[in-house]
C-alpha cells in the first residue's frame, strides 16, 4: 500500500515537472515570436481584424496625428484613406519611417500581436516606396508631400534612389512650365506623408 502511494507521488511530481517544462518552452517560443514581429506585421494584424479595427491613429515623427484606414501595405509604406481630412476622400502614402507612434485601442493590441496566417505573399508586399513614387511620377499626379520642413505641393518629375525631384506649383493646377514656381530635390528620408486628393 505504501509503495502505491510512493509511486503515485513520484508519478505526480514527474507529470508536474513535464508540464512546467512544456509551459516554459511555449512561453520562450512566444517571446521569440514576439521579438521577431515588425511594425508592418503589427499593423497588418490590426487591419485584418474585425471591421471596427480597420482604422488606425498614427502619430507622425513631427507630432501630427492622423486617422487612417489602410488599404494596401508595401514593404516600407502603407496606402490609406485619410479620415477626418475634410471634403472628399483623400488618400495618402505613409512611409513606415515617418511613423512616430501608433495609438491602439485595447481591443487592437491582441490583434496586432496575433500570429500571421499562412496567406501567400503578394507582389505588393515586396514593393518599396521608390517604386510607388515612380508610378505617381508616370501618372503626373499633382500631390502634396509633407516633409520635415513643411508641406509642398507639386508634381514629381523624377525619382532617384534616395530622392525625388518635385516641380512645385499651386494646388489644383496642372504641371505646366508657366505654373512651376521652383524645383525641389526632396530626400526620401524627409518624406512624412504623400497626400493625393
Amino acid at each position: 500500500m505504501r509503495w502505491d502511494n510512493l509511486f503515485d507521488d513520484l508519478e505526480g511530481q514527474l507529470e508536474n515537472e513535464l508540464n512546467a517544462e512544456d509551459l516554459e518552452l511555449r512561453a520562450e517560443e512566444e517571446r521569440l515570436r514576439l521579438g521577431r514581429l515588425a511594425l508592418r506585421q503589427r499593423l497588418t494584424g490590426v487591419v485584418n481584424g474585425p471591421a471596427p479595427s480597420r482604422v488606425l491613429r498614427v502619430v507622425l515623427v513631427d507630432g501630427q496625428v492622423l486617422t487612417v484606414r489602410p488599404t494596401t501595405f508595401g514593404r516600407d509604406w502603407l496606402a490609406a484613406d485619410l479620415l477626418e481630412a475634410g471634403a472628399g476622400s483623400p488618400q495618402c502614402i505613409l512611409p513606415f519611417a515617418a511613423i512616430g507612434a501608433v495609438i491602439l485601442q485595447p481591443d487592437q493590441v491582441p490583434e496586432s500581436l496575433a500570429a500571421e496566417t499562412g496567406a501567400p505573399a503578394r507582389l505588393v508586399d515586396r514593393i518599396g516606396l521608390p517604386f510607388v513614387l515612380r508610378d505617381l511620377c508616370r501618372r503626373r499626379k499633382s500631390l502634396q508631400i509633407q516633409t520635415g520642413v513643411g508641406p509642398v505641393t507639386g508634381t514629381i518629375d523624377r525619382v532617384g534612389r534616395d530622392h525625388v525631384d518635385l516641380a512645385v506649383h499651386a494646388p489644383g493646377t496642372l504641371r505646366r512650365a508657366g505654373e512651376v514656381r521652383q524645383y525641389r530635390i526632396v530626400p526620401l528620408s524627409q518624406i512624412r506623408l504623400v497626400r493625393l486628393d
